[in-house]
């Protein structure tokens, strides 16, 4: 099989999620809906911290740009599968496959950094309530975005713009519904040693770090909470971490199972189904998790359909 420069190369192949021609409307449609739910969902949660002004704090904030990080993830992927089924056709463009594997990195790696930011925001609220507003200002927070926002888009350029080094065989078929780095890589014909490096090494402070600052944080929050006399106390005080923590365990949770199902099976097709998991489910299931489980939020909810029903 030739090796051809990626000069040459001008369309990748999206496999999809089966080749099945029957299956490709019942999918189309689950994946319209999740993307549209996905949209929804997540424009309400930022419309509703805006609107009121009880939300316009450090947590809400931060849950805000997860928000927004949620929609530009999910239009990096869903849109243009969506396209392709519509189309039948499964082509890509060399740039656009790039592009849609750096948007992917930029935007997963953004909500890693966010998810650890929050996290250390609940930290200083429980275990250090009375400096809550000092250490947790403007400028800190700012920052923190602002930091997590570089830090995602230097490592999703290190990483996509590497893969301008490699050749490619003719066969560029992707067993993927989106270009996602990984299996680009493996399409490769010359050598990817520096690309694995690079994607392992990323991955292990990408994943490591936050991952490891949002544990740090818990373990002190769980020892200052136990030392709470009441009973009622720790409850109040549990309950305002717990959305964070299952959007956290859903987060990380479908990575790691990604991760298991590639390495247990050899089915290019099983992975990218188990994919999903990461890239799609999370984001449409944030902003339920975090308006059925908080209080504040309902209400605000409640305020803007309320104010969305006198307009009409």
């Amino acid at each position: 099989m030739g090796a051809r420069n990626e000069t040459d190369v001008s369309n990748f192949l999206l496999l999809g999620l089966t080749d099945d021609p029957a299956l490709q409307p019942l999918i189309f449609s689950l994946f319209l809906s999740i993307y549209l739910v996905t949209i929804l969902g997540n424009l309400l949660i930022i419309l509703a911290i805006s609107c009121d002004s009880r939300l316009h704090t450090p947590m809400y904030f931060f849950l805000s740009n997860l928000s927004l990080a949620d929609i530009c993830l999910s239009t990096s992927t869903i849109p243009k599968m969506l396209v392709n089924i519509q189309a039948q056709q499964h082509s890509i463009t060399y740039a656009g496959c790039l592009s849609q594997a750096c948007f992917v990195l930029d935007f997963a790696g953004l909500e890693n950094c966010l998810l650890a930011a929050m996290a250390y925001d609940r930290y200083v609220a429980i275990c250090h309530p009375l400096r809550y507003t000092v250490i947790m200002n403007a400028g800190l927070c700012g920052l923190l975005i602002i930091f997590s926002l570089v830090i995602s888009l230097v490592n999703a350029l290190l990483l996509s713009l590497t893969v301008l080094r490699l050749s490619f065989c003719t066969d560029l078929e992707i067993p993927h519904f989106f270009c996602e780095l990984a299996q680009v890589i493996k399409l490769a014909c010359s050598d990817t040693l520096v690309n694995n490096l690079l994607v392992y090494v990323a991955a292990v402070l990408f994943g490591g770090i936050p991952l490891s600052g949002i544990i740090f944080s818990y373990i002190q929050i769980v020892s200052s909470v136990l030392k709470i006399p009441s009973v009622r106390g720790r409850y109040k005080a549990f309950s305002t971490c717990a959305s964070h923590l299952f959007v956290v365990s859903l987060f990380y949770g479908t990575g790691l199972g990604v991760y298991i199902s590639s390495a247990v099976t050899d089915s290019p097709r099983k992975t990218a189904v188990a994919s999903v998991m990461y890239s799609v489910v999370p984001q449409m299931m944030n902003p339920f998790i975090y308006s059925l489980r908080n209080r504040d939020m309902k209400e605000a909810l409640r305020k803007l359909f309320g104010r969305m029903g006198s307009l009409l």
